[in-house]
């Protein structure tokens, strides 16, 4: 116990005080974040949407992560990741206030595209951001925390929406809309006029300085591309637990809201309690290259158990599976992305790595209602496996190729 202890200690120790500030605003922003995992069952049970109307809304959200993702990290290089994080918490507050005044099929696109487009803004901002405050050693681990935040508010999120939901959805609404205003208020108070640690910067661009040129742009590198490729494929298969999963709780499983609020919290509480201490363990026994292949291998796994069963007890651990995979993927591709890119344009590499998770948002769930519709769920499960297997082997080939034996 107290080993366990001195490890989980361990892999806090030298984490900078805006690192932990990240952290906090990202949690309070995800806590608010119940919308997205209710989407599509408030477009099919309230609005009366079909299967596929739903998927379209869905991947509208995506096409604006697409465009916010590519104009955020613009906009971070060009004036700043303070401007572009405040800019986006502040206006992305109202707009989701104003979601439920839209209620036919080419309204709701309208809005789900403007909402992701400016909340996705923050995201290579704050990436950056990251990359700033943490030093080198730190990076994987600073990124960790950051997810660890999102994971936590991302487990009361769902689990406050779905009691939310039950009685109304418009005060779903309403509270992601509170919340992403609080989000920015403590973003604004905290690091207005705060400087940047110059000494991170310089870090970075040491070790950069093999990899890419100091004014290179991320979208001339060609291994960073294929390797965004990559990143995209998992994402695509990864992203099913933000909008098909829920309908499939939903339709198939039978689950109540109440029950699918906390079966998606459940992933959330398994990352935060082992995220950093199970990064913590693998960066110092495996390479990021081999992270990032058996960590894709454990979440086709995980899909694949809905495939063969809807029960409760293995559907939990089908989700523990889960959060196993992306605490071993997700991180590592943010640290990837970071020691590719050179000291004054990181945003370009952040937008454009997360242009991948924009596009995920507008195939995984058009693709994925489209093949639930057409065949059904247990084709879907087998399939985002067999996605992940061949996702394992693209990263295994190409991340070491991209930044050696770290």
């Amino acid at each position: 116990m107290k080993r366990l202890f001195k490890i989980y200690i361990d892999a806090y120790r030298g984490l900078s005080q805006e690192s932990w500030m990240l952290a906090i605003v990202m949690l309070i922003n995800r806590t608010g974040s119940m919308v997205l995992p209710f989407l599509g069952i408030y477009l099919i049970d309230h609005l009366n949407f079909t299967l596929e109307n739903s998927g379209i809304v869905l991947s509208c959200y995506g096409i604006g992560s697409l465009i916010g993702s590519s104009l955020g990290g613009y906009l971070t290089d060009k004036i700043g990741n303070f401007k572009v994080q405040a800019l986006s918490l502040l206006l992305s507050a109202p707009l989701f206030a104003i979601i439920p005044l839209f209620k036919t099929l080419e309204s709701a696109c309208v809005i789900m595209l403007i909402i992701s487009m400016v909340s996705m803004l923050f995201i290579p901002a704050n990436s950056v951001a990251i990359t700033r405050y943490a030093k080198k050693e730190n990076i994987t681990r600073a990124f960790s925390l950051n997810r660890m935040a999102v994971n936590l508010g991302f487990s009361f999120g769902p689990a406050l929406g779905g009691f939310l939901s039950n009685y109304s959805y418009d005060l779903l609404f309403y509270s992601n809309a509170a919340a992403t205003l609080l989000a920015g208020i403590v973003f604004i108070k905290f690091f207005y006029n705060r400087k940047e640690r110059n000494e991170a910067a310089e870090e970075n661009e040491t070790v950069n300085e093999n990899t890419v040129t100091e004014n290179r742009s991320a979208y001339t590198d060609w291994k960073f591309i294929i390797f965004t490729i990559f990143c995209a494929t998992f994402s695509i298969a990864f992203f099913q637990i933000m909008n098909t999963l829920p309908l499939f709780y939903n339709e198939v499983a039978k689950l109540s809201k109440t029950e699918i609020g906390l079966i998606m919290g459940f992933s959330g509480i398994c990352i935060v309690l082992f995220e950093m201490l199970l990064v913590h363990w693998a960066e110092n026994k495996f390479t990021i290259t081999d992270i990032l292949f058996y960590g894709s291998i454990v979440t086709a796994i995980s899909y694949s158990i809905f495939g063969f069963t809807h029960a409760l007890v293995l559907m939990y651990l089908a989700i523990f599976l889960m959060s196993i995979g992306e605490m071993l993927v997700l991180p590592f591709i943010s640290t990837v992305t970071a020691l590719s890119a050179g000291a004054n344009n990181k945003g370009s590499y952040m937008g454009l790595n997360g242009l991948s998770g924009a596009f995920a948002f507008i195939v995984s769930p058009f693709v994925g209602t489209l093949i639930a519709t057409k065949y059904n769920f247990d084709i879907l499960w087998f399939g985002t496996a067999i996605l992940l297997l061949l996702t394992a082997i693209g990263f295994k080939i190409t991340v070491k190729k991209l930044i050696g034996n770290k």
